[in-house]
């Protein structure tokens, strides 16, 4: 798993070696960063917000467009992504080996040289490590009744009954199925398209919110998310006590609780 992190922070393994899997994915903070949208090296605007690596070894596909099936496959798209790494597999697997470093630990660790299935594997592996449990729902789902105020209480069965457990469902609370934006009106005026339903774990520190970035904060996301999704105009009280419940699925990593990206 050292390896892993070793690779997931190391900017050779970009093309013009200014970027790492961590320069958009910053895990002492979200997992994510705090932009709507990253840019790309010839400094342009990405398509999509970044999803936070936080708990992406839960999901079933990975990407906003699902066009990922395993972390070693959204690794090896990364990396070739011309608005991510610019890159390529074949070059990683070159920057690695001219690492004596690196190299040595790889064959530490593989009992051999740099390839590149092993190179995405080991960033897979550590990928795999990044999950955060112990919110403070997952303590009242385990027994602590006390784990959760009345109002977060009420939050949650607003949640349930208008629907939103349709697709934000599971252990990751989404991430299992895809959907189409802005069912009954758009999202942020993007146009419609099926993506991938993102994880809730985290999202109140997951600022801005949607695929393009376009719910600044958490209440707005909240009521265009019943307006666009479900045709429901929310009263301030709903939003409120549905934003409570989503406070209380912030986890942990390392010991700490998550923090938003600045």
């Amino acid at each position: 798993m050292a390896l892993g992190e070793h690779l997931f922070d190391d900017p050779h393994l970009s093309r013009d070696g200014t970027r790492a899997c961590s320069s958009c994915h910053d895990v002492r903070t979200n997992g994510s960063d705090g932009r709507r949208f990253d840019l790309t090296p010839n400094g342009g605007l990405a398509t999509f917000r970044t999803l936070t690596v936080f708990n992406a070894a839960l999901s079933f596909r990975l990407n906003w467009e699902g066009n990922a099936e395993s972390l070693e496959d959204a690794a090896a798209l990364s990396l070739a992504d011309p608005q991510l790494m610019a890159s390529s597999v074949a070059a990683a697997v070159i920057a690695v080996d001219a690492d004596k470093v690196l190299s040595r630990q790889f064959k530490k660790v593989y009992g051999h040289g740099p390839d590149g299935r092993d190179l995405l594997n080991a960033i897979a592996m550590y990928e795999r490590s990044l999950v955060t449990p112990g919110s403070r729902f997952d303590l009242w789902l385990g027994g602590d009744k006390a784990a959760l105020s009345p109002e977060e209480i009420t939050g949650y069965q607003l949640f349930k009954s208008f629907g939103c457990v349709s697709c934000h469902q599971g252990v990751d609370l989404g991430g299992n199925l895809f959907e189409r934006s802005g069912i009954f009106h758009p999202i942020g005026g993007a146009q419609e398209q099926f993506l991938l339903v993102p994880s809730l774990r985290n999202i109140a520190v997951m600022a801005p919110y949607f695929h393009n970035g376009s719910g600044g904060t958490l209440d707005k996301a909240v009521a265009e998310m019943g307006y666009a999704q479900l045709d429901r105009h929310l009263s301030d009280d709903q939003v409120k006590a549905i934003c409570a419940f989503l406070t209380t699925l912030t986890g942990r990593f390392n010991g700490r609780q998550l923090t938003q990206a600045r």
